[in-house]
């Protein structure tokens, strides 16, 4: 039962990291970068990300550029995501089959344990059988020694 706890606890967090990932949305960082793109321009970090871009190509060029990395990455992020969902169901269906397998083994054991209980007995019943056995031959033996 201990270890269906942590495989509980573990769902928890599993589900919790997923929901996260699903929260996070390319779409609004697009739209904060298009933001501080009105006010003031690119910060000169970002053109490092941009591969052979100084101050040759227009904002605009900058923009289409960026956008096409962002939907490159939210392809990535929701393959990733589509991905992480069908871990979590395997992983569910996995501790369901885990479930009814320890199910299944504490039954056995049960079945076990009464059949062995079983066994005993029987092994009693013959040993007190074999005794009178014993002794209704040593009767027999008695009785026509007698009729001799």
């Amino acid at each position: 039962s201990s270890k269906i706890r942590n495989l509980e606890v573990q769902s928890a967090v599993d589900d919790a990291v997923l929901e996260d990932c699903i929260d996070f949305s390319l779409a609004k960082m697009i739209s904060k970068m298009e933001e501080k793109l009105e006010r003031g321009g690119f910060p000169d970090c970002l053109n490092d990300d941009i591969p052979g871009v100084g101050h040759e190509i227009g904002a605009e060029a900058q923009i289409r550029f960026l956008k096409a990395k962002l939907r490159v990455m939210q392809e990535e992020l929701d393959n990733e995501v589509c991905e992480c969902r069908k871990k979590a169901d395997e992983n569910e269906n996995l501790k369901s089959q885990l479930k009814d397998t320890e199910e299944e083994n504490t039954r056995l054991q049960q079945t076990v344990s009464v059949q062995h209980s079983q066994t005993e007995k029987y092994k009693m019943l013959l040993q007190e059988a074999n005794r009178k056995s014993e002794g209704l031959q040593q009767e027999v033996i008695a009785l026509q020694k007698v009729l001799q």
